[in-house]
């Protein structure tokens, strides 16, 4: 007589990243398709600044234009997290439960942080460079993490990827920081130098130690 012995097989879904990636892309084809023109500078920014030169005013900040690839941004930023995160197996990279939390925490620490700096530079009486500053900042990252979506995508349907992988990744984002933050500074360096106690104030109180936190918190979480 043979006796037959079942196995609980569980299975990760994966369809939740799909539909998720899938809404991304039809995102970028309405972005591409309502501001064709806009978007086809704004591809450009790697090697040329027409973009920044015809988009700088501070109003873009809050354009359906900059609302709609910061969410792609966000999806594809949380990704990249989550990616990280699985390498160091703090969590795995088909958790949806995972996804949902990282993509709530990044947009509430950008949106507050962005509050933040509002209330600050209301403050201080430098609106204009603060809402300018975000705007540089808004377009660099986005233009990083759209150019890392395909890559997130392929990442996330393979297996393990090698270490230099994960920090090329996590080098580029460091880059994206520091270009922004560099462009910013050559524009607008007569600016600061007049407001320099007031930048330096900005630099630390809302751009380093909030990223040292962050680094605190996950390096004492494993």
């Amino acid at each position: 007589m043979i006796s037959l012995i079942f196995n609980e097989r569980t299975l990760i879904g994966k369809d939740w990243a799909t539909f998720i990636f899938i809404a991304c892309f039809v995102l970028i084809a309405v972005t591409k398709t309502t501001w064709g023109t806009r978007f086809s500078d704004f591809m450009r920014l790697a090697y040329s600044d027409k973009y920044m030169k015809i988009y700088k005013d501070s109003s873009n900040v809050l354009s359906g234009f900059t609302v709609t690839l910061f969410v792609i941004q966000i999806i594809s930023l949380s990704f990249i997290v989550q990616f990280v995160l699985s390498y160091y197996e703090l969590t795995t990279k088909t958790n949806w439960v995972t996804f949902i939390q990282l993509f709530t925490f990044i947009s509430v620490f950008i949106l507050a942080k962005y509050l933040i700096e509002k209330i600050i530079a209301t403050s201080f009486n430098i609106e204009t460079f603060s809402e300018t500053l975000n705007l540089y900042k808004v377009s660099y990252r986005t233009y990083i993490t759209l150019l890392l979506l395909p890559v997130t995508i392929i990442l996330f349907y393979n297996t393990d990827p090698k270490p230099f992988i994960v920090y090329s990744i996590i080098g580029l984002l460091v880059i994206a920081n520091i270009i922004s933050y560099l462009v910013s500074i050559r524009l607008y360096q007569s600016l600061i130098l007049s407001k320099l106690f007031y930048f330096i104030l900005y630099l630390c109180t809302l751009e380093i130690a909030p990223y040292y936190f962050m680094y605190y918190w996950f390096t004492n979480s494993k």
